[in-house]
């Protein structure tokens, strides 16, 4: 097997963070392969936001819980989190950012560096909190949050894979 279907079958994801920051390599690395995704007509409506100041990762946080209704960190103690928004006058602006997303985690996974998909990027940058964010960040236009990429390296090795559930395809040949 190469090694991205190995990727694609291995990768799961994190709820136990070291808190380690991640190499500028590999989060270097892990940002490029989210610009490569394929993107309807190739529009790139998305845009990465790379969180690694802890302050506002821990602010960013503490929106996320607000909006959940808990008093825990979402990101289960991942020191790097990736925003991904993309811009809603494009229409493919969905699909565009989910894909960003896969490519993030599928490359983490590729060096090493764990990760997990955490919702509430839309009412986060609907709130007043994310759209002052966008605003400090000088980002114009209506971008819909689609979701965070917890990074970091596992405090515990992932759980193997629940077996695939029957009729997951439908051949027409």
């Amino acid at each position: 097997m190469n090694d991205t279907l190995k990727v694609l079958e291995t990768r799961r994801s994190c709820r136990a963070f070291k808190p380690d920051m991640i190499k500028k390599e590999e989060l270097d690395a892990i940002l490029r392969a989210g610009t490569y995704a394929a993107t309807g007509m190739g529009k790139q409506s998305p845009v990465i936001l790379a969180v690694t100041n802890k302050e506002m990762r821990d602010q960013i946080s503490a929106e996320n819980a607000r909006i959940m209704g808990v008093d825990f960190d979402p990101f289960y103690g991942a020191p790097v989190i990736l925003v991904v928004l993309a811009n809603k006058a494009v229409g493919t602006y969905l699909y565009d950012g989910s894909l960003v997303m896969g490519n993030l985690m599928n490359a983490a996974e590729s060096l090493g560096v764990a990760s997990i998909w955490i919702h509430r990027a839309k009412e986060e940058f609907e709130s007043d909190f994310g759209k002052q964010l966008l605003k400090d960040l000088g980002i114009e236009g209506e971008y819909e949050g689609i979701g965070h990429c917890a990074l970091g390296y596992a405090a515990a090795p992932a759980k193997e894979a629940v077996a695939r559930k029957e009729n997951y395809v439908y051949r027409i040949e």
